[in-house]
């Protein structure tokens, strides 16, 4: 199969951990025939830097004729301790969701049998966790207009705005993935409060005839994020919006033990996009210490949504264990032994998967 693939490493560490993410694309590649072209462009504060855009045409021009975007990470303390700032890393990420029409984002939580003990749950609680949040990426309050101050800037205000169509799809999404798993779908919302929750529990109730084989159960927001730490095996498919699933999805990355970890993805109609969860980590920058394995599994995740290629994101799967239950890791989660530079783990990955 021939790919093409959009590289936008953007900030911080997101340079290093693309590179090690290339490492196993490439060697997958190899391994099963595929060709495969990459295409580098910028994004975020290195994009603002370059071209003064954190989200320029020329990138956009590269991102939307891919077959699939490896994205790293978005984000620099000279514009994150400067509130006042106009043009923002940020910014990048929200245009390039909205212009690419990247509406669902796809958070899967699991747990790694050898780094179980570095979750901060209890042992009976993170055994065998396996969720995944289906998140509205395009819509709700961080899209929603008008938004501002009033003219004295002692009132601030935000819009939540969705429509059905919005919630539709995102739903359908979720009900379809709860098919292949556990058939079993949590709506998250206010809808004791919010109108656009309502708006969404309703819709959620006139598609559920449609997957009869799906249990859905409605839980507000609140209660969600207190379960998840008390019980997170109790869910399956959790679909929500935009700010909802912003907080609780990071409330969930941590269960495994590390956000270093966890991979992503954004769907749209067209292009797919794939990251790691993790920020730009500034502080690391530069030094080859951060952990490549999260975007390692969001190429993973690439093969398997962009390309429906099974057998080699199982493949990489497999090689991330391998390496967590040998100790190839970064300083992260070395626990005191020897630790690896971030290169060094991706040499050895794309090396296991040659063998």
């Amino acid at each position: 199969m021939e790919m093409n693939i959009a590289l936008l490493p953007g900030d911080g560490i997101g340079p290093e951990v693309i590179a090690q993410a290339v490492k196993v694309v490439n060697a997958i590649g190899q391994k099963f025939g595929h060709k495969i072209t990459f295409r580098e462009a910028v994004v975020g504060a290195a994009a603002i830097d370059a071209t003064g855009d954190p989200y320029p045409d020329s990138t956009h021009e590269i991102a939307a004729s891919s077959d699939a975007i490896l994205f790293g990470a978005i984000g620099d303390p000279k514009y994150d301790n400067d509130p006042k700032a106009k043009v923002r890393p940020e910014q990048g990420l929200l245009r390039m969701r909205q212009k690419l029409g990247l509406f669902a984002n796809v958070r899967p939580t699991f747990t790694f049998p050898s780094l179980i003990h570095k979750s901060p749950l209890k042992l009976d609680r993170v055994e065998g966790v396996d969720f995944v949040f289906f998140r509205e990426l395009t819509g709700g309050i961080y899209f929603g207009e008008p938004r501002g101050r009033n003219e004295q800037g002692t009132k601030a205000f935000d819009t939540n705005v969705y429509t059905k169509e919005e919630i539709t799809r995102l739903a359908r999404m979720g009900f379809e993935a709860a098919q292949k798993r556990r058939k079993l779908l949590t709506c998250v919302d206010k809808a004791n409060v919010l109108a656009t929750s309502r708006l969404w529990r309703e819709t959620v109730q006139e598609l559920a005839p449609d997957y009869p084989d799906v249990k859905v159960e409605y839980e507000f927001v609140d209660a969600v994020a207190m379960r998840l730490i008390l019980w997170p095996k109790a869910y399956d498919v959790l679909i929500t919006e935009n700010l909802f699933g912003d907080i609780l999805t990071d409330e969930a990355s941590v269960i495994s033990g590390s956000m270093g970890l966890m991979p992503s993805a954004s769907l749209g109609s067209a292009v797919k996009l794939f990251e790691p969860i993790h920020g730009s980590y500034p502080q690391a920058a530069g030094k080859d210490i951060a952990n490549p394995l999260a975007t390692i599994l969001s190429a993973a995740m690439m093969f398997d949504y962009a390309f429906d290629l099974k057998a080699e994101a199982q493949l990489i799967s497999d090689v991330v264990n391998l390496s967590l239950d040998e100790g190839i890791v970064t300083e992260d989660i070395a626990d005191g032994a020897k630790a690896y530079k971030t290169s060094e783990v991706g040499d050895w990955l794309a090396k296991k998967i040659l063998e």
